[in-house]
């Protein structure tokens, strides 16, 4: 018992330290998990240019003028009406 004990242990840490244990994801080299699950092959280097620069002029604020209409009159409809 004590060498079948000894032999899975070895067994075990031979398997452990393989160069396959080693592979990313289960890919195997030069290859990694996309976002799906599926292998893909890394390519070379990535360069990333930085983002123009836009300048956008200010807003524009149009406010509304404020109706005033005279004592006894309301703003309804469009115009000025009387109660």
């Amino acid at each position: 018992m004590k060498y079948l004990f000894a032999a899975v242990m070895l067994a075990s840490a031979v398997v452990g330290f393989s160069e396959v244990a080693s592979a990313a994801g289960g890919c195997g080299p030069g290859w990694y998990r996309g976002p799906y699950g599926g292998c893909r092959p890394m390519r070379g280097p990535v360069v990333v240019r930085p983002a123009p620069v836009v300048v956008a002029p200010a807003p524009v604020v149009v406010v509304p003028r404020a109706r005033v209409c005279p004592y006894g009159f309301r703003w309804y409809a469009g115009r000025c009406r009387p109660f």
